[in-house]
């Protein structure tokens, strides 16, 4: 049997398509491209914007196009979320919870071989949940960089945000489960983890200890030469904390720190527990372990009641920030959300027109701050070939960078000499000389 695979959304969706690829691979299934005729089709589906969510329903009516006797499977977020309007159309005939995707192998080819008995919903409400759902990968596949689910749910109800209800509540993975993958991915020759999570800041391992401790101790194992972390809020960002990862040499210095707003004003109907005064507080002691780390962000323009002067608080307290790279997002209304019934709705013209503005800011401060680093020699990851002898890999920071070699440099790290910015559609990339 052939088994075809689409995942959109976050890096915890692309770990548990991951986990779910080698559940399917240790039942003899052949995996094909998602475009190609298959006997299952799983779609991993996002429900964080209604665009998410609109991608999702067009990916399983693409599979079911593609092959119209498959056994369409879909899983995640916005499967969570619209289950019973799923199982009605046509293009659906299973639905997998969030908390059952441990299970999709089993679940699907049972359905497969008994169709006329098969369940089609399978999930809970996990509006409550607390239980961790196990899962692992062996790390099958030719990355370099590994992503490491730690932690699952969220308790912080941003108004804006539909996941806590959709993921349940915050619940960590077993460190000895991590500690173990790790080694195992290690083994397998990657050399760099990512660890992630909906909420990797609420982290606390069952056994005891917290983020920090868990970083150094995935530090220890041979053959992991970086770690990397996934999006912080900034209240776990303390004194304390950031001595104990000075001590991971291991440890990226890149700090994905979630702002979503500069507006004070904004931050408050966001239910943000912070102020602008307090980030900038957190990413000064940031910088006092780390002096030219990569602070990223996140922010949400066209939030509701967004005046134009808290828009321009944003764009102040942006380029305050000098952030490295920033992802910017337009507001998108969530049925279920508190935010979803505020008044003074922006819109979507004005939002867009906002987040062409915030684009061009931050552009040029990714400039900036890779700019800083050419004329110098860093250590880069590389990842793949890009064709005519360019190869591609990230420094500690995340800049990418390129280079001509005729050697093959994949999963190596090499120290280049950035020489300089490639004219190139993607975005940044400097190129250096090995």
């Amino acid at each position: 049997m052939k088994i075809a695979f689409h995942t959109l959304g976050c890096k915890v969706n692309s770990y548990e398509t991951q986990a779910i690829k080698e559940q399917f691979a240790a039942r003899g299934l052949d995996e094909v491209g998602f475009d190609e005729p298959a006997d299952i089709y799983v779609v991993n589906t996002c429900s964080v914007t209604q665009i998410a969510a609109r991608k999702s329903r067009q990916m399983l009516h693409r599979a079911r196009k593609l092959s119209p006797n498959a056994l369409i499977v879909a899983t995640g977020c916005y499967a969570q979320e619209d289950a019973n309007v799923l199982i009605k159309d046509r293009a659906v005939d299973m639905v997998v919870g969030n908390n059952e995707k441990s299970s999709v192998a089993e679940l699907a080819i049972n359905a497969l071989e008994n169709r006329e008995t098969a369940a089609d919903v399978i999930l809970d409400d996990l509006t409550h949940c607390t239980d961790y759902e196990s899962q692992s990968i062996t790390g099958a596949g030719d990355h370099v960089r590994a992503y490491i689910k730690i932690q699952d749910g969220c308790n912080r109800f941003c108004s804006y945000c539909i996941i806590p209800y959709l993921r349940g509540r915050s619940r960590s993975r077993k460190s000895g489960d991590i500690i173990n993958e790790v080694k195992n991915l290690s083994a397998a020759g990657y050399k760099e983890i990512i660890l992630t999570g909906i909420d990797v800041s609420s982290f606390k391992a069952a056994e005891g200890g917290d983020l920090a401790e868990l970083i150094n101790a995935c530090r220890a194992i041979s053959g992991i030469e970086r770690i990397r972390l996934s999006s912080l809020e900034c209240s776990l960002i303390t004194e304390e904390f950031m001595e104990k990862l000075s001590r991971a040499s291991q440890l990226c210095p890149h700090f994905h720190l979630s702002l979503q707003s500069g507006s004070d004003s904004v931050l408050r109907r966001m239910n943000r527990k912070y102020t602008t005064a307090e980030y900038l507080e957190k990413v000064r002691i940031i910088r006092r372990f780390y002096p030219e780390a990569a602070i990223t962000t996140d922010i949400i323009v066209g939030f509701p009641g967004e005046t134009e002067e808290e828009f321009e608080e944003t764009l102040a307290f942006t380029k305050e920030v000098g952030f490295a790279q920033a992802h910017v997002f337009k507001y998108s209304k969530r049925k279920g959300t508190k935010a979803a019934t505020m008044p003074d709705q922006v819109k979507g013209d004005i939002s867009t027109e906002r987040s062409h503005r915030l684009m061009k800011l931050t552009g040029s401060l990714q400039h900036e701050y890779a700019g800083s680093f050419i004329g110098r020699e860093a250590y880069v990851l590389f990842e793949e070939d890009a064709g005519d002898g360019c190869q591609v890999g990230f420094t500690p920071e995340y800049i990418k960078v390129a280079v001509k070699s005729e050697a093959d440099l994949t999963n190596r790290l090499v120290p280049v000499r950035l020489e300089g910015f490639m004219d190139s559609p993607e975005g940044e990339i400097v190129y250096g000389r090995v």
